[in-house]
């Protein structure tokens, strides 16, 4: 029985042989781009709409640390806000004049916002944040009384001798 023969594009035989599979990455990456951009309504990666950072949270003993990746951002473009224990991270990062022509656009610019509910207390002037190679790092302290801490666990006065169960001296001791 014949088996019919798919023939490519000539043009395509001529590349060199590891350029076929990232081509065709490619175009799905295009694909899914115009999915997106025809589901979202405009430019995933441009300054369509208001985008949200990648962030980490961690929790230490006395704060918590977040981390938000806001690469090409200054710091006079960002806010960071407080009310009660929710931390709002707002601003915009502004597209560089470019003297050429985009082919491929993968970062992000525009307006973006990060709001998080943190689970406890804050201490509203316990709150630093810096800006360093493109990290947002905003450290939020803990106040002192909502830190956590270790309790003493006291005893009966007497209870820890061996008579301390209330028997006298020369006494035995009554249980139930």
């Amino acid at each position: 029985m014949a088996v019919p023969v798919l023939r490519r594009d000539v043009h395509r035989a001529r590349q060199a042989p590891g350029d076929e599979p990232l081509r065709e990455l490619e175009q799905i990456q295009e694909q899914t781009f115009q999915l997106l951009q025809s589901a979202l309504g405009g430019n995933p990666f441009g300054s369509g709409g208001i985008w949200v950072p990648a962030v980490d949270i961690e929790e230490t003993e006395d704060s918590w640390i977040i981390e938000a990746e806001l690469p090409g951002a200054k710091a006079e473009d960002v806010n960071v806000d407080v009310h009660e224990n929710e931390i709002q991270v707002t601003g915009e990062i502004v597209e560089r004049e470019r003297k050429g022509i985009i082919r491929k656009r993968t970062r992000r610019v525009g307006r973006f916002e990060y709001r998080v509910t943190l689970p406890g207390p804050i201490d509203p002037d316990g709150i630093d944040a810096s800006l360093d190679e493109g990290i947002l790092k905003v450290v939020v302290r803990k106040p002192e009384d909502a830190r956590a801490h270790r309790v003493q666990i006291s005893t009966p006065q007497g209870a820890d001798s061996p008579q301390g169960n209330g028997a006298s001296q020369g006494e035995p001791a009554v249980t139930a």
